[in-house]
């Protein structure tokens, strides 16, 4: 202990080693040794304190999912059947902010169209968000339409994201209900911009605004409880387009045609080589162009998604496609082209790029996830993705993204599906995880 100096067992009073000697060389590297404080920090307290579902409020918040289950899939089925086309979220932001304010949580949307509530603890200087994406893959005229069959529902969307808001709102819902005050504040949040070209624009916006005060962030994206995302994977999307002067199948036979440079181009592209590790990948996701079958179109579009677990892979992968583009027009234009109808312009460019990060294996926000799994008999392994948790984690602060319960398949199809068998478990492991981190108020109820 520091402070104190206690006696020696004695090898005699006339030793080099005797009591008096060795008391004075413990003494003076105890002086010298830093402090340590045998208190931990506060995030690790929070993280390791008493376990949470002993406490009656929590266990009332805890006990509200397994009496709610018919309202929650209600909620789901709901907000699904609600389209929220990339950049066209409004509809669905405005239902999520309704109930939200029913919850007892007054919520409002800001300029990016992001619905934030706030659950005020006992220090507003730092929060704990809770995030889940609002809007869809699918664009607008999609039929969204629920279909049920017992726990299973089936629905573009239901599962991505469809579970993630609606475990968003039950959780708003339990914490009101149990009357529970954190010692931090938690952002109850349904964000934009997550899917597509959204460029995760809800959350950057997010963490623009409250990065001084934001200590940790949990997302809820699609189904399980089998995971927890901790490493952001980094991504580029790219749109290259080839324009020409356009023309007529027969009479400006041989005039250049964009659509064949950039399949020439796009060619060249596949056959890039790409590593197994660091695991990188690229996937040509939309092509566009032409008028008529009978035209020389003047335009070709192709959108690209590249991703890499290493930044430098992204750029080679990148810089391939620019090459593989120029190749393409160069090729196009190679005899017998009459270059007297014209040429080729060409351009890659960068649609959006969500940055790569790494949650420490001792972080807080870890430790509270981990405990929530043993609360639920759970296992979880960690896994690389490309999520909302992306922005955070690129800049220190620690995230992560889970599942929000039950089973789920075929996302980003039409045959997407979700079973809420189970999902119960996802609910309380969420709540637990954010409590976990945000801590709850000593001796207070609300």
């Amino acid at each position: 202990m520091h402070g104190a100096c206690v006696p020696l067992k004695q090898d005699g009073p006339n030793k080099i080693g005797g009591p008096t000697m060795k008391r004075a060389f413990v003494c003076a590297i105890l002086l010298v040794m830093p402090v340590r404080s045998a208190a931990p920090s506060h995030a690790r307290r929070l993280a390791a304190g008493p376990r949470l579902a002993e406490n009656t409020q929590v266990r009332a918040a805890l006990e509200w999912f397994d009496h709610n289950r018919s309202w929650i899939n209600d909620t789901q089925t709901r907000l699904t059947e609600i389209p929220a086309p990339p950049f066209q979220e409004e509809a669905r932001a405005s239902a999520v902010s309704e109930l939200l304010s029913e919850s007892g949580l007054p919520a409002r949307v800001d300029k990016i169209g992001n619905v934030i509530a706030e659950l005020r603890g006992a220090t507003e200087n730092e929060m704990v968000m809770l995030s889940a994406h609002l809007d869809t893959v699918f664009p607008a005229g999609t039929d969204v339409k629920v279909h049920r069959n017992g726990s299973r529902m089936m629905a573009p969307g239901i599962s991505d994201n469809g579970t993630g808001i609606a475990a968003l709102v039950a959780i708003a819902r339990a914490l009101e209900f149990a009357h529970i005050t954190p010692e931090r504040t938690i952002l109850l949040v349904g964000n934009g911009g997550e899917e597509g070209e959204g460029n995760l624009r809800g959350m950057r916006e997010l963490v623009e605004t409250y990065r001084k005060k934001l200590k940790a962030v949990v997302v809820l994206d699609g189904s399980g409880t089998d995971h927890v995302t901790t490493k952001a994977l980094a991504s580029r999307r790219l749109e290259a387009a080839i324009a020409g002067p356009g023309g007529h199948s027969w009479s400006d036979f041989g005039m250049p045609n964009p659509i064949n440079a950039l399949i020439r181009g796009s060619m060249r592209f596949i056959n890039t080589k790409v590593p197994a590790n660091p695991r990188t990948t690229f996937n040509l996701g939309q092509i566009e162009g032409g008028t008529s079958v009978n035209s020389v179109p003047y335009e070709a579009k192709i959108k690209v998604d590249i991703r890499s677990e290493n930044e430098e892979e992204l750029g080679r992968l990148e810089s391939a496609l620019r090459d593989s583009i120029a190749a393409g027009v160069r090729d196009e234009m190679e005899p017998p082209r009459d270059r007297s109808k014209g040429t080729l312009d060409w351009k890659v460019e960068l649609l959006g790029s969500r940055p790569g990060g790494e949650l420490s294996p001792d972080s807080p926000l870890l430790a509270a996830l981990r405990a929530a799994d043993e609360f639920i008999g759970n296992q979880s392994r960690t896994e690389r993705s490309s999520t909302d948790a992306n922005i955070p984690l690129s800049l220190g602060i620690d995230a992560i993204s889970i599942g929000a319960g039950g089973t789920g398949g075929g996302a980003h199809s039409l045959q997407e599906w979700y079973d809420a068998g189970g999902r119960e478990a996802g609910l309380k492991r969420a709540l637990l995880t954010v409590l976990g981190i945000a801590g709850l108020e000593e001796g207070k109820s609300r």
